[in-house]
């Protein structure tokens, strides 16, 4: 693999050298360019030059994390230089350059927001929903009109290439394998918790959503696919500022919130507190036939959940001098809910006769609480230099309670089953702590070096008490029924990068090294309370994962990208419980203490083109290969006719496709963002026998081609109302023993602003067609199914917001612009 690489990398340098070589370099120029509004160095500031008196774009470039640019190429001449960024004042300077390779240092240059403090000045009044950076896409959420009082989940399903399933799983380019981050750091999210959160989290409280496909190593290798970074409003404006909101939904949701901003010279603070309630309705249709006999098991399934939570988040920074910044931010969640669900089965025979219906009704209720706790504090050594502190607690509790009762009636009068009542607690608890250092040093305009540390440290212990009888009366413990799993996890590691310029070259190197260690025990009812040994276990890991990113800047606004990554997949708490699951009871589900991690080399080559008139393409070809593939497969036993479900490292991989994204924006009030994915797969064949089935599971080799493709339309229509389109359509693709159908939604989104914007209403419809469902067939050793669910369905919002505060009041300059370091890459212009 090191010598692809290699081989990669030295192909792309030799294809360059042409361009590079024919070029003759006489001059060129360099500066940095400042925020007006906020102080420090302004980034992403489109930097172009055009000769004085042409209108055609010779070189162009874009301002790194430290404002900073530099272009060369340019001839003995004059030329005029124009600075843009949306939302600010457009500037140009005409300069001229000399002979003998003169570098023309321009200096800082301020750009401000307010139009009466420059002279050309052009104010784009609203910002782009998404925008491309070096390193990943990022995404506007307070732009997003059909998520207004939704949860987060809602907002992602709207992000391209991003989809959120019935179960609020979350994929990327159709790869559930994906981590989630709040503010740059995990803050507590889990595979085993992350659905729930995400669905009480406020989409209102969101900033921003950047998608990372291809992380470096300054981050965890974790989640194939790659980061998607959820960036919480924090906002950093002078004096206060605050807005309290209400809303309402069909579904019979509801939702209120407030929060407030302060910021100064030496100290900057936020508070938010939300309450939600909100409301789902769902259901499913299952048919199932035993291909050995030829009878079928049909069921119907209706569910409706109830939850209602208090979301919290508290925040403060104190300049303690000009170069020591200490913070304090607190996040805190609490709430719970109820879920009943009612199936109905009907067994039939090859001659579609019924042999028996059964109806089994699930209510529970559940309780949790989440806080995740966070201390951080940054030294700048100089202004090239800096060392980031971060500390952070998280808990997460989850107290659940549910009731199963289920009654069966036989055709035949010879046959008869007792009625069934079950009662089970299932409590979880999760803690982890987290410690971090990075490092940054800006050797020179042209190169920087990064380093760092981060420890993981996740204990989490899910007990699990049945009780069985026929009635609520006499029900007993049922000891073949408890289970008590622990789950311990350290990682600890280790990472270096080194980034450089030359001329329109630019290069990053990384390699991370990971030390984890993982002990799992499943404990039944004689090993918890009677002293019955019990089996641990216990694996342990190094492995490096390297990085490697180029970028070549072209003229008239052309960029070229091409990295490679080595990434991770951990098997999760649940996917390693052997316990079995009987919500369902002719569906049965438990995990496999054996699993391994996958691992996938991924590659990925960039094309970016902007053009003035407002139009950006960008064209992403990627590649991963994946080892030991974790992947859901199912067995039929023909004894009990019940379906189980594990999981299994069953084959390898491969993946490869083309993604297309392309932002317009048409007679000046119509902004459309169009994501084109293409995806080839394919799933090499396994065998595998898993715990309790007769035969092996096996699964023949199997490849195809799926492609989906997402618009947002944004209009802005007379007398201030914002009118938002999203239509997305999944065609169909492959999974493990089977596949899912194509599905296709639509939401809708208006927004006004009154008062000279204080206050704002906004509607929007999710679901507008009824159509977010999600239909798979599978098939295996003596079964075929089909089997369709869907959550929530249509559903009509709104919510009402009054802004208030003092924005007038000016920031100290000389603090820079505030930013996450957890959140960014080495920027490569």
């Amino acid at each position: 693999m090191k010598k692809k690489v290699s081989f990669l990398l030295a192909g792309m340098l030799v294809c360059m050298t042409p361009a590079m070589n024919g070029a003759t370099i006489d001059g060129g120029i360099k500066g940095t360019v400042m925020d007006g509004e906020l102080g420090g160095p302004l980034e992403f500031v489109t930097v172009q030059v055009k000769a004085k008196g042409s209108d055609k774009i010779l070189q162009g470039s874009v301002t790194g994390s430290d404002g900073n640019y530099s272009i060369g190429g340019l001839k003995k001449g004059e030329y005029v230089v124009t600075f843009s960024y949306i939302g600010y004042g457009e500037v140009s300077k005409t300069i001229s350059i000399g002979t003998n390779s003169q570098v023309l240092n321009l200096g800082e240059l301020t750009l401000e927001e307010d139009a009466n403090q420059l002279n050309e000045v052009e104010i784009v009044a609203k910002r782009p929903q998404m925008r491309f950076e070096i390193d990943r896409k990022v995404f506007d959420a307070t732009q997003d009109i059909a998520s207004e009082g939704g949860s987060v989940s809602d907002l992602l399903s709207n992000i391209p290439s991003v989809e959120v399933d019935n179960e609020g799983s979350v994929s990327l380019r159709g790869n559930s394998s994906v981590t989630i981050w709040i503010n740059g750091k995990a803050s507590g999210l889990t595979s085993d918790n992350q659905a729930d959160i995400l669905e009480m989290m406020p989409a209102g409280d969101i900033k921003q959503v950047e998608v990372i496909t291809n992380p470096s190593a300054k981050y965890s290798p974790e989640g194939t696919a790659g980061i998607i970074n959820i960036i919480l409003k924090d906002d950093r404006k002078p004096g206060y500022y605050g807005s309290v909101k209400a809303g309402a939904d069909t579904d019979g949701g509801y939702q209120a919130s407030g929060n407030i901003n302060y910021s100064s010279s030496k100290v900057d603070a936020y508070a938010n507190l939300n309450y939600r309630n909100r409301e789902f309705k769902g259901g499913g249709i299952t048919s199932r036939e035993n291909t050995t006999d030829h009878s079928f098991l049909d069921q119907t399934n209706d569910s409706k959940r109830q939850h209602n939570n208090w979301f919290g988040r508290f925040g403060a920074t104190w300049h303690m001098t000009k170069n020591d910044d200490l913070s304090l931010n607190v996040t805190g969640m609490t709430g719970g809910g109820d879920n009943s669900e009612t199936i109905h089965y009907i067994s039939t025979d090859s001659q579609r006769n019924t042999l028996y219906t059964s109806d089994r009704t699930t209510n529970g209720d559940s309780d949790m609480k989440m806080y995740n706790l966070e201390l951080n504090y940054v030294h700048k050594f100089s202004d090239k230099s800096n060392i980031d502190l971060t500390v952070s607690n998280n808990q997460w509790k989850r107290d659940g309670m549910d009731i199963f009762q289920q009654s069966t009636k036989y055709t035949d009068p010879s046959q008869s089953a007792d009625p069934i009542y079950q009662t089970q607690e299932n409590d979880i608890k999760d803690k982890t702590w987290e410690v971090q250092a990075d490092y940054s040093n800006k050797i020179s305009d042209m190169s920087r070096i990064e380093a760092g540390y981060k420890g993981t440290f996740q204990r989490n212990a899910s007990p699990v008490d049945t009780y069985t009888g026929t009635t609520a009366e006499n029900i007993q413990q049922d000891q073949t029924l408890y289970n008590r799993f622990l789950y311990n996890q350290d990682v600890h590691a280790l990472y270096m990068t080194y980034g450089g310029k030359w001329e329109n070259l630019s290069y990053q190197a990384g390699l991370r090294g990971e030390y984890w260690r993982v002990d799992t025990r499943s404990l039944d009812f004689d090993q918890e309370f009677n002293g019955k040994p019990s089996e641990s276990f216990e694996k342990d890991y190094f492995k490096l994962f390297p990085s490697a990113f180029i970028s070549y800047s072209l003229p008239k606004n052309n960029e070229l990208q091409v990295n490679y990554t080595r990434r991770l997949r951990r098997p999760w708490g649940g996917q390693l419980n052997s316990f079995r699951n009987i919500s369902d009871a002719s569906n049965i589900s438990f995990g496999n203490p054996e699993l391994t991690p996958e691992y996938s080399h991924s590659f990925e080559l960039n094309y970016i083109k902007s053009w003035e008139s407002g139009h950006t393409l960008s064209l992403s070809g990627y590649y991963r290969s994946t080892d030991d593939v974790i992947q859901r497969i199912r067995f039929l036993n023909t004894e009990d006719n019940v379906m189980y479900t594990t999981s299994e490292n069953v084959a390898k991989s491969q993946a490869s496709g083309l993604e297309i994204v392309g932002k317009d924006k048409l007679f000046k009030i119509l902004d459309l963002t169009t994501t084109i994915n293409l995806y080839y797969s394919k799933l090499d064949g396994f065998t595998y026998l898993p715990t309790g089935a007769s035969t092996p599971v096996t699964g023949e080799t199997d490849e195809s081609f799926a492609w989906d493709v997402r618009m947002i339309a944004n209009l802005s229509l007379p007398w201030g109302v914002s009118l938002q389109g999203t239509g997305n359509y999944n065609s169909k693709r492959l999974m493990a023993q089977g596949y899912r159908k194509p599905n296709y939604s639509v939401d809708l989104g208006l927004r006004k602003s009154f008062l000279n914007d204080k206050l704002t209403l906004s509607v929007n419809a999710r679901d507008l067609l009824d159509s977010r469902k999600f239909r798979t067939i599978t098939s295996g050793d003596g079964f075929w199914q089909d089997s369709e669910n869907w959550r929530g369905g249509r559903r009509v919002g709104f919510t009402l917001t009054y802004n208030f505060g003092n924005m007038n009041k000016k920031k100290d300059k000389s603090k820079s612009r505030d930013r996450s370091d957890d959140s960014e890459m080495f920027e490569m212009e």
